[in-house]
């Protein structure tokens, strides 16, 4: 497949200013997590080959965060498909869904809990999910560890 250029060197230098960490939509929802008691690691790298970055993780009970942008990973509710150099942007888009796939896919071979969340959900909503799986993981982090004693 042959490599598409961004259709101007404007857009090419607009694309680059893109945000790629710490999005509005990423701090509020580490603002959540950390409001709610829950620690975490930032940008915290779960994959080493291909490289793969989790926008949030708790790397001792093996939870990867990911906050994806609406455009950037085609949102069915707000994803928009440009008209101007539609090709590239296509490519683009399509190459970003793969490689999450391919993540998730990965991750969850690894023995990982993957959970994404879309820009535009709520924080508080997405806060709630995570630390359910948190609170999950833990508990079974407890009754498979080997001499733990329970109180009852």
């Amino acid at each position: 497949m042959s490599r598409i250029q961004p259709s101007s060197p404007e857009t090419s230098r607009r694309m680059a200013k893109v945000r790629q960490k710490g999005t509005d939509a990423e701090i509020a929802l580490r603002s959540e997590l950390y409001r709610k008691g829950l620690r975490y690691r930032v940008d915290y790298e779960v994959l080493k080959k291909p490289r793969r970055v989790a926008d949030v993780a708790f790397p001792g009970l093996k939870i990867a965060v990911f906050v994806d942008g609406c455009f950037w990973h085609g949102c069915p509710k707000h994803g928009t498909w440009p008209k101007q150099n539609a090709e590239f942007w296509r490519q683009k888009i399509e190459a970003n869904r793969l490689r999450d796939t391919d993540t998730n896919s990965r991750l969850l071979e690894s023995g990982w809990t993957v959970l994404r969340f879309w820009e535009h959900e709520s924080p508080i909503e997405a806060t709630d999910t995570v630390a359910q799986a948190v609170a999950i993981a833990k508990e079974k982090r407890c009754t498979s560890s080997p001499g733990v004693n329970k109180k009852n």
